[in-house]
């Protein structure tokens, strides 16, 4: 390829695009099972377990952010939707919406980083398709996937399973992916050396899967924390009492928040899990978590109770405050 920048003809189904899909993605990609040649994929499958199937699009501002990229994202994105259902994401599809204009050394680094995301993750991207739009139509980039994965037999996870006296953990600090994002932009005139905490959940979610009192689990993505404890808590009819001392937040998200009025347990994360487990197992999973390493700062941050169904947060100082459902996007384009 001649070409710097992508241009409306890398879209019109013929030489250039030919050459785009081949000579950038397939190449960039290397993935043994993409066939570019075909309509459709033929996928070895075995017979034990249930499949599972997730969809997602991905679109942020910068495609570049401290932490990761658009094209990590994605991957990390569509194996976590799996992770937490339960299952061993095997393969992806992926969809491009590339925009007039955009550079091609920077679409290459997005595919070189999704291809390394793909291969730690051991997930096979294995059919694709590519759009171009017009200039300002696009954000540079999006990205739209479909996960295929395998559930043990068995295995049985859902918000109708949570029980109260069930215990509510997390696997790390909040509010990383949203702060580093926003730092970023520099909208703000605000500088800092926050990382996202985008990456797989899938190690994570195999240490909980171990026990037998897992209930539920969830990738606090958009709305965050707050979100999926209201999810929770609607879905159930039950409260989620959360104490403010075990949830962390690192300094700089703290910083941020305070500065610009945010409520980190509003802000996206890309790498954690919430998961409701059984109170008398709690403790124990928390422990190989850390153990193991798959999440160092794994804490539980709560429980469950019966009773009106809202999220309560008990602060340091021994009050209360209900963490209401979001309203409003606190951030654009963060996943």
């Amino acid at each position: 390829m001649h070409d710097s920048h992508v241009i409306i003809a890398h879209g019109n189904g013929g030489k250039l695009m030919r050459q785009l899909i081949e000579n950038v993605f397939a190449s960039r990609l290397a993935s043994p099972l993409l066939d570019v040649n075909v309509d459709a994929a033929q996928l070895p499958w075995p017979a034990e377990g249930e499949l599972m199937i997730t969809t997602d699009g991905f679109t942020v501002q910068p495609l570049e952010f401290p932490g990761g990229d658009i094209g990590s994202l994605a991957i990390h994105g569509t194996v976590n939707d799996l992770a937490v259902s339960g299952a061993e994401p095997r393969y992806l599809t992926l969809n491009a919406f590339l925009e007039e204009g955009l550079e091609i050394a920077l679409l290459e680094r997005l595919l070189d980083s999704m291809s390394a995301a793909a291969r730690a993750c051991e997930v096979t991207i294995v059919a694709g398709d590519t759009k171009v739009v017009g200039r300002g139509e696009c954000g540079g980039v999006y990205f739209a996937t479909t996960g295929v994965g395998l559930k043990q037999q068995g295995l049985s996870l859902g918000m109708d399973r949570i029980r109260p006296g069930d215990k509510i953990v997390l696997t790390g600090s909040v509010g990383d992916h949203g702060a580093a994002v926003l730092l970023a932009r520099e909208d703000y005139g605000l500088s800092g050396d926050l990382h996202s905490d985008a990456a797989s959940v899938l190690p994570a979610a195999r240490v909980l899967r171990m026990f037998s009192g897992l209930r539920f689990m969830r990738d606090p993505t958009r709305g965050g924390v707050a979100t999926v404890a209201n999810e929770i808590a609607r879905a159930t009819g039950l409260g989620l009492y959360l104490s403010e001392v075990f949830i962390p937040v690192s300094p700089p998200v703290a910083s941020v928040c305070e500065i610009l009025g945010f409520d980190p347990y509003y802000l996206a994360c890309e790498g954690r899990i919430v998961a409701v487990m059984d109170g008398k197992e709690a403790e124990a999973a928390v422990s190989r978590l850390r153990e193991t390493g798959a999440a160092p700062g794994a804490v539980i941050i709560g429980e469950v109770q019966s009773g009106y169904p809202e999220v309560v947060v008990r602060t340091e100082f021994g009050g209360e405050r209900v963490l209401e459902e979001l309203e409003n996007e606190p951030l654009p384009r963060i996943c």
